[in-house]
């Protein structure tokens, strides 16, 4: 059977105070995220539909609090939770240490993925808007 834990996960790395470490299996992505503060991804959506997460991720909250924005409601979820998070999302809050895993379709997610990282690059070298 397929599988991939923290450990040997080959994807991923540390993105200031965010720490992503991931793997592919039969199609999904497995992403373990640790965030070290508070983090509104809002900036880093810019340029996928409607600013926002197309991608639907299912998961788990190891620890901690985070808040998904969508055009009409806000989700929270707690350290236990099982989680679904449908396209159209922003995280926008979470409390500092909080720890999830979640799973991906990994075409999707590649597409915003890319997105985010050039975001990401624009912001780090000065050319963000």
């Amino acid at each position: 059977m397929p599988k991939v834990s923290r450990e040997s996960a080959t994807q991923g790395g540390e993105f200031g105070p965010v720490t992503d470490r991931s793997g592919e299996v039969d199609g999904y992505t497995v992403n373990f995220t640790s965030l070290g503060e508070d983090i509104d991804a809002t900036p880093l959506m810019k340029g996928l539909l409607d600013d926002r997460c197309q991608c639907p991720h299912w998961g788990y909250v190891i620890s901690g609090k985070v808040t998904f924005r969508y055009a009409d409601r806000e989700e929270v979820f707690e350290a236990g939770d099982a989680c679904y998070t449908p396209p159209g999302h922003v995280q926008v809050k979470n409390e500092p240490g909080t720890e999830f895993v979640t799973f991906s379709p990994s075409d999707e997610l590649r597409t915003a993925e890319a997105v985010m990282m050039k975001n990401m690059q624009a912001m780090q070298d000065g050319s963000w808007p």
